[in-house]
């Protein structure tokens, strides 16, 4: 079987059959036999019965019967016409029944119903009376049948079967699903060495040929992705010594030029400075996405770490007439990770929204816990006055050099680097990052990370605000 049609086609083909095998089988072995070894018996009994009555009376008769039963395992009742046992036992009711000549309902039972009952009747030796005979065959294999001779243990045998059959099926197809579906989760989440771990092998189905499939696209994902980091790594570090030279010729030009060259040399210099930012800003994206940027796990008290951010963002927001404005409720903040890596995501946040908030407005930024997670989570949402982004690019905004204008970037200097860098410093911190549209106008991020089990905030101070 090499393909899943047939694989799942012949299974249950299989199982419908072994159904209807074991019924048929079942059916044969443990049907009603009524044969003419009975039928003589009954004949037989019922003149040996008279016989014993005429000429010993009814012990006689009484001995007969109890012999009857205790060598052919029958109950066997022999009436007159008045409806008198002849050997003077006791009677069941259903043999007096029978022996009026009504017919017995039958007996409701799956396992244990009524067993087969003879009857007959037959004129006296002198041909004045008559004699019927009530008996009861033994069980045998009737056992098993139902009302109606409904054959109860094919039907439940079958039923197990085929339910067996089906439980391994499921089983083996649905296994490599699952591996399947956790590889492709762990791919999801960023672990570029994810494998469904299938044999390389060229027989299967058509799951064994998808999760060959799937390790192919991975390792090709991963080896795309390292080389990317690789190249951007690469790259980075052979810029910095042409950099690091370009500075010392700077350096030199300044003491041997003249007045009339201090403009394009301050240029050379302000342009050499954004390159060396530039490329420490790579170095750190291709650390956080080949993942050599390891995260220890001390703890961090980002109330801190906002505060901070938001001082230092006062003051470089007095060049275009901006405030910065901070809401620090008081509590324990704690988080887990690196206190300069966090510094540096949010800072971009907010350093992002000061260049493109409006001159004269205000930037907030909120520390405060989230009440929707069923995990503690601190959340830092900056919000600006600028004119937003559209809607369709709310995501894109975390993607590496993605920028909505070119010429606004030109102008305020961004390249795209410091939002990327934020999402995957706050994914690293095993958080999240999400851009909104305010309804007021403006953008707001928030930022969320996970809080230390014994993190709770206490009662909310007074907004601290640097405003000039």
């Amino acid at each position: 079987m090499k393909t899943l049609f047939l694989k799942i086609f012949l299974s249950f083909w299989a199982a419908l059959a072994l159904f209807l095998v074991l019924a048929i089988l079942v059916m044969l072995a443990f049907r009603p036999q009524r044969n003419s070894t009975w039928d003589a018996l009954r004949t037989t009994a019922l003149t040996d019965a008279i016989g014993a009555y005429e000429h010993g009376g009814t012990q006689q008769a009484h001995d007969y019967l109890e012999n009857l039963q205790h060598t052919h395992h029958v109950r066997a009742y022999v009436f007159d016409e008045q409806g008198n046992e002849i050997s003077g036992r006791s009677s069941q009711g259903w043999a007096e029944h029978v022996a009026a000549g009504k017919p017995l309902p039958p007996r409701p039972g799956m396992i244990f119903p009524r067993p087969q009952i003879l009857t007959e009747s037959k004129a006296s030796s002198d041909g004045r009376h008559l004699y019927t005979i009530a008996m009861e065959l033994p069980p045998g294999p009737r056992v098993f049948f139902g009302p109606w001779g409904i054959p109860m243990p094919g039907l439940i045998i079958a039923v197990i079967s085929t339910g067996v059959v089906c439980y391994f099926l499921a089983w083996y197809m649905t296994k490599p699903v699952a591996r399947l579906r956790a590889a492709t989760q762990r791919l999801a989440a960023g672990d570029l060495t994810a494998r469904a771990g299938y044999p390389h092998s060229k027989g299967g189905d058509e799951i064994a040929g998808l999760m060959r499939d799937f390790d192919t696209m991975a390792a090709r994902l991963e080896t795309l992705v390292k080389a990317q980091s690789r190249l951007l790594n690469d790259i980075s570090h052979e810029l910095r010594s042409p950099l690091a030279r370009l500075n010392v010729a700077l350096g030199l030009a300044r003491q041997r030029s003249g007045l009339e060259s201090a403009s394009m040399l301050e240029r050379i210099e302000l342009e050499a400075s954004r390159l060396n930012e530039l490329i420490g800003r790579l170095l750190t994206l291709a650390r956080l996405e080949d993942g050599e940027q390891r995260v220890p796990s001390t703890p961090v008290l980002l109330d801190e770490v906002v505060l901070n951010v938001s001082e230092d963002a006062e003051f470089e927001a007095q060049a275009r007439h901006c405030h910065v404005r901070s809401d620090i409720p008081e509590g324990n903040w704690g988080v887990r990770g690196e206190a300069s890596l966090l510094h540096s995501a949010i800072e971009n946040v907010v350093r992002n929204a000061i260049r493109y908030t409006r001159e004269g407005t205000t930037v907030e930024i909120h520390l405060e816990r989230s009440a929707s997670s069923n995990a503690a989570e601190a959340v830092v949402s900056v919000s600006d006055c600028g004119s937003g982004v559209p809607a369709d690019a709310l995501e894109k905004l975390f993607q590496p050099f993605y920028r909505l204008d070119d010429d606004r970037g030109r102008q305020t200097g961004g390249v795209g680097l410091g939002l990327a860098i934020t999402e995957r410093a706050v994914r690293s911190h095993g958080g999240r990052v999400a851009a909104f549209n305010r309804a007021e106008g403006g953008l707001r991020v928030e930022i969320h990370l996970p809080l230390l089990p014994d993190s709770g905030a206490g009662r909310v101070s007074e907004p601290v605000a640097a405003e000039a």
